[in-house]
């Protein structure tokens, strides 16, 4: 189902206005099959021309990028846990893996959006997110404001890139190219309310399997950030995945502060204007003394 082929359901605040009935697109990422293979990590490099990464392990695991960065866009975490004691002759050797591609979140209340002075950052038709690189200028607001840690900079030019979600693949009618080259469909694209009910049923399904540690994260719209675009099945909690418990938009505070910035200058202005007020009576009365 190509889309649009689906019927518009809501809108994240802030998606640029569009004529057509285009739903909101995003990601849903299942990590319990996930294989950790990486064709997520090469199909985006490839489609996007990302630069190499330095291709350094990191000596604590398989992981050869360990996070998210200018020159990373998708990241497979190799996170190895211990399920039992080494000599019990539980399967694996008491070992398990969780792997998980990560991705930027394509936050429904975008703190990059709010920061951006340029308007390098846009909410596209498809409720995603994306930096325009041509209009950029590398002030660096918007890394400190992302709550994910997702954004960051090129040493070599300063300017900021993420995942774009393959914007000019969803234009031509495209599915990301991560989520093409993902083998065991761990990666899901397409309408972002239809897979939060596929997610959900995936959950139950774990669950009556016997997997209770199985959990959503980033898909509800109530949370810090009203949702993630890119939200995650997670087997164990968020921080084991290096993922924020509760993610809030770090812009949230900005009205507030806005008005209380504005109160506070009226109220000084005020008082500047009664000073001088005090000074200019003080003069003339003192002036006519003298007379």
């Amino acid at each position: 189902m190509t889309a649009i082929d689906v019927p518009l359901t809501t809108r994240p605040d802030g998606m640029d206005s569009y004529p057509g009935t285009q739903p909101r697109m995003g990601f849903f990422t299942d990590t319990s099959v996930c294989i950790g293979c990486k064709a997520c990590e090469v199909a985006c490099k490839e489609w996007n021309h990302v630069p190499e990464d330095g291709l350094v392990l990191t000596g604590m695991s398989y992981d050869n990028t360990a996070g998210l960065s200018a020159d990373t866009w998708r990241h497979v975490a190799f996170i190895e846990q211990r399920t039992a004691a080494p000599d019990d002759g539980a399967p694996g050797g008491g070992l398990r893996w969780l792997m998980s591609s990560d991705v930027c979140k394509h936050c429904t209340h975008a703190a990059c959006l709010d920061v951006c002075p340029t308007g390098a950052l846009m909410r596209t038709e498809f409720g995603t997110v994306v930096v325009q690189s041509d209009i950029c200028n590398g002030c660096g607001y918007c890394i400190p404001a992302c709550p994910y840690g997702v954004i960051d900079q090129r040493k070599e030019d300063g300017r900021a890139w993420k995942c774009t979600l393959c914007y000019d693949r969803l234009g031509a009618g495209m599915e990301p190219a991560c989520a093409k080259a993902c083998p065991t469909e761990s990666i899901q694209f397409g309408p972002l309310d239809e897979l939060r009910e596929r997610a959900q049923a995936r959950v139950s399904e774990l669950h009556a399997a016997g997997e209770d540690s199985a959990r959503l994260y980033g898909n509800d719209p109530a949370d810090g950030v009203g949702g993630d675009g890119a939200f995650f099945l997670l087997l164990d909690e968020p921080e084991v995945y290096g993922l924020p418990p509760d993610p809030v938009v770090t812009t949230r505070d900005l009205p507030s502060m806005w008005r209380h910035a504005g109160a506070a200058a009226v109220t000084l202005a005020a008082a500047a204007a009664a000073s001088f007020a005090v000074e200019a009576l003080a003069g003339r009365l003192g002036g006519g003394g003298r007379r």
